[in-house]
């Protein structure tokens, strides 16, 4: 990690690595977590494999969606680490993303009480990174961590 450039977050998520990696993995289940509540989210397209697209929308109301991402997935390594970014879009375009470009690294390892989940998000930048950490990374990503958790455990304790 390069603290000039990079912000990260790590938990212990007290699901299996199983349950954790279908909640990032499938769409129906992703959709549930991915934005910080109240938010909506709405996947439009998503195939998690090399190259595949990251697309969603978002709704303060869940009614009226408005675009989110538009990303692409760099690297999927079953059950233990995801790398996308948004610097490319679905199409493989290059993007000048708002607010920020960026390419985030999600891992995911055992842990005595679960898995450990971390998400690496670098930057291009000193200032984007500084824009990201401006805007709320920590209590974002934060949230939407919390809410993978929590779906994560529920899905596991059936």
């Amino acid at each position: 990690m390069n603290s000039e450039l990079d912000l990260t977050i790590e938990r212990v998520i007290r699901a299996p690595r199983a349950a954790v990696w279908r909640a990032w993995t499938d769409p129906a289940r992703f959709e549930q977590w991915w934005l910080p509540a109240p938010y909506a989210c709405r996947v439009e397209r998503f195939e998690a494999v090399p190259g595949g697209p990251m697309v969603t929308s978002m709704s303060e109301d869940g009614e009226k969606y408005v675009p989110h991402m538009d990303a692409a997935f760099l690297l999927v390594e079953d059950q233990t680490r995801i790398v996308f970014t948004n610097a490319i879009d679905s199409a493989w375009r290059p993007a000048d993303p708002e607010p920020v470009s960026m390419t985030a690294e999600i891992t995911f390892a055992d842990a005595p009480e679960g898995t450990e989940y971390r998400a690496l998000v670098r930057h291009g930048s000193p200032a984007s990174r500084d824009r990201h950490e401006e805007l709320g990374f920590y209590e974002g990503w934060g949230a939407v961590a919390a809410q993978l958790a929590a779906l994560a455990e529920r899905e596991a304790a059936l």
